[in-house]
């Protein structure tokens, strides 16, 4: 017997996925991409421009499963590397504490966060990044808004399942006056 743990991507098939969703909570990291100045100041939010299974075009954060035998750190990693590319240059928190826990329910109204997949709760995290950010994987396109810009009314009505909620709370988290 190894002892070693398969952590890859494909750690589940996809019916033993659809299954474990539709049995028990998912464990999910977000990240809210951010561009900050030299005192620290908020200066730019990262949304991605996504195309959903349906044909919709929603612009949404950095998220993605925790791995089996995969610490949150490493998660938070992989999920901003998969989405923003290898030289992102995030700068993960030396202490990994979530800014929220966002609890996700394939009912609508329960709390503001829907996926009609599964109940998921994702610990949600605000990330620095300094590098390059080229989206990958089943993003069309990073595009970086001004804090203010991030929490229109056009912006938000683009992030669908509770990620606008997700970000204004982010940035209130920040104290970011928007």
């Amino acid at each position: 017997m190894s002892d070693m743990t398969e952590t890859t991507p494909g750690w589940l098939t996809t019916d033993d996925l659809e299954q474990a969703r539709a049995r028990m909570p998912i464990l999910y990291v977000e990240a809210v991409p951010v561009r900050v100045d030299d005192s620290g100041e908020v200066t730019s939010v990262g949304l991605l421009l996504r195309i959903g299974p349906d044909g919709t075009v929603s612009r949404t954060l950095v998220s993605g499963r925790v791995l089996h035998h995969e610490r949150v750190r490493d998660a938070l990693m992989r999920n901003l590397e998969k989405d923003l590319g290898p030289v992102a240059l995030p700068r993960i928190p030396a202490a990994p504490q979530p800014f929220t826990v966002a609890e996700y329910f394939p009912t609508q109204g329960i709390t503001p966060y829907h996926d009609p997949r599964q109940h998921a709760v994702s610990l949600a995290y605000v990330v620095p990044v300094t590098g390059d950010c080229r989206p990958r994987q089943d993003a069309l396109d990073l595009v970086w808004f001004s804090p203010q810009e991030a929490v229109s009314e056009a912006v938000q009505s683009e992030m669908p399942g509770g990620h606008g909620v997700l970000l204004k709370q982010a940035l209130a988290h920040l104290g970011c006056a928007v």
